[in-house]
This record gives C-alpha cells, structure tokens and sequence, in this order.
C-alpha cells in the first residue's frame, strides 16, 4: 500500500529499506523521502517503520536461542 503519496514510497519500500540496513524513521525520512513534501503520512511511516523493526527484534532473538538440542 501507498504510505507517501508525494514520493510514491510503498509499504514494501520502507520494509525493504531497513531490511538493508535503515533502523530509524529518520533513515527512512533520508533515504526514501517520506514526510519531506506534506507530512501527513509521517504517522503511518512511524508505525510500519516501528512494526518492522520490532518483527526484525524478534526474529533475531528466536534465532539466538534455539528451542533445543539432543546430542544422538
């Protein structure tokens, strides 16, 4: 979905971004341009931008510790 319809940044965009390596909104406000012309999609950049780095958080942390390990 169409988070910024001023610069045409997508959802999927800013996932991607910090998927490369973007961890704030203000990486995001740099790299793809959201927020920078009206502002009113600034609210909804924050949140997908916040989901996916919580998501990210928490797939780190489940691979760090595996469930278990039985030695054969």
């Amino acid at each position: 979905m169409y988070v910024c319809l001023c610069q045409g940044v997508t959802d999927g965009q800013i996932r991607e971004a910090i998927f490369e390596g973007c961890c704030s909104y203000r990486d995001i406000r740099q790299t793809l341009g959201v927020g920078t012309q009206c502002g009113k999609c600034a609210c909804l950049a924050k949140e997908v931008v916040r989901e996916t780095l919580t998501e990210l958080q928490t797939t780190q942390a489940a691979l760090a510790y595996p469930a278990e390990f039985s030695a054969a």
